[in-house]
Formats: structure tokens, sequence, C-alpha cells
């Protein structure tokens, strides 16, 4: 089996040399860099398995070079794990809403950093068990076999996440979903990870397909349990 790629990005180098040597140790490839413009071209032209992405960068920070990772049709799928500081909660929330898959709050153990990699790269290798079908909510049509979402004829740019979020309630139509059971589902690990992941996930879905997204009309939240779609 092909050994998978990992590039890390963090200005920190003694940060890169500790990742590198036990990714390495892991079985896997490393790539590095100090600064998000060069995150941007090694990402273009190496198409690394998962990113590690630092949020506090020089010139281009992690923020603004997820953005441009995720407008990159070549990059836009490639996993992103941010790295923030310890408490940033903003930073938190709006890496997951440009387009991050998971984070991971500094200081973190090496070992829960290789259980990250693992799982996101599990989500991402997992081949679909059924045939491409279509999946009708309302006037939002969800075409799996394409993995495209449509309404009115109006095509949805969702991100890997978003789509899977999207499809497996509307594949639960009526049905009270909870935050640990979408977690489970979307992310593939079991404890990593907090809900709030799913909320903002949810939040911004909701900002893409619905007409007012302070007044949802597909997806409901269930306070205290998670979501459905009606």
């Amino acid at each position: 089996m092909a050994r998978k790629k990992v590039l890390v990005v963090d200005d920190e180098h003694h940060i890169i040399e500790l990742i590198q040597f036990n990714l390495e140790n892991s079985g896997f490839d490393v790539l590095t860099t100090d600064n998000g413009e060069e995150a941007i071209r090694i990402a273009d032209d190496e198409a690394p398995d998962v990113i590690l992405l630092d949020l506090m960068l020089p010139g281009i920070d992690g923020f603004e070079a997820c953005k441009k990772i995720r407008s990159n049709s070549r990059t836009s799928k490639i996993p992103i794990i941010m790295l923030t500081a310890k408490g940033e909660e903003t930073d938190k929330v709006l890496g997951l809403e440009l387009g991050a898959d998971d984070y991971l709050t500094k200081p973190f153990s090496v070992r829960e950093l290789t259980a990250r990699i693992k799982a996101v790269l599990r989500r991402f290798e997992e081949t679909p068990k059924e045939a491409g079908k279509i999946i009708r909510c309302h006037d939002i049509v969800i075409d799996t076999e394409k993995h495209e979402v449509t309404k009115n004829g109006k095509v949805f740019e969702l991100t890997l996440k978003e789509f899977e979020l999207l499809k497996i309630l509307a594949e639960n139509k009526g049905k009270v979903l909870s935050r640990n059971f979408l977690l489970d589902e979307v992310w593939g690990y079991d404890y990593f990870g907090e809900t709030r992941t799913v909320d903002v996930h949810i939040r911004h879905l909701r900002k893409k397909i619905e007409d007012n997204d302070r007044h949802p009309v597909y997806i409901e939240t269930i306070r205290g349990i998670g979501y459905k779609m009606k």
C-alpha cells in the first residue's frame, strides 16, 4: 500500500520537526513549510492526502490559505486539519466555516494527532456501498453519484462534509439525529472532536440552501438533541 502524504504547515520549526519525526515513524511521507503561500503551492503541486494547517502564519495566514486551497478545483477535496491556539474558540469556528474538516488545539499529543489524521483519511477513503441515487427533499435534489445538490435548478457549492451532512439528514427525513450520531457518521470517529463541529457545519449548510437561514425550513434544530430534515 502506498504511503500517505501529509503536508505540515507551521511557523514553529520545533513543532514541524516533532510532527515530522512522529508521522514518518508512523508510516507517512511528510512535506513541510512554514508559510501559507508556500503551502498553497505545495498543495497544488504535490496533492497531499491531508494538510495540517496552523492558523497563525506570517504573510498569508491559515484562514486565507484554507480559502485558497478550497477554491482551487485541484485541491478543494484535500482534508484539512486546523491547528489552533488554546482557547481560541472563534478561530476554530471560522476555520470550520472556511472548509476545514477538523481542528486540534495546541498543545496536543502526537498520539491524538496521528489518530485524527487516520480518522480523516479513513473517511475520505471509504467507497460508497450503494449505487448512485437521487434523493429529493421538497425542491432540493441530491444526486449521490455526481455529488451534486440543486435547488430549483441552481447548483450549490458544498464542501464534502456539508454534502454528507445533508445526505444523511435527507436519507432520514423526519428522524431526529443526534449530534454525536452525525459526528460519528460524517467525521468517522467516536470521541475525537466536539459536537460543536456539527453545529458549525449545519449553520454553514443552512446559509447555502435556505432562503433565510435565520428561519430554516429544511433542517430543524431539536434543542438539546440534534437535527432533523423536515
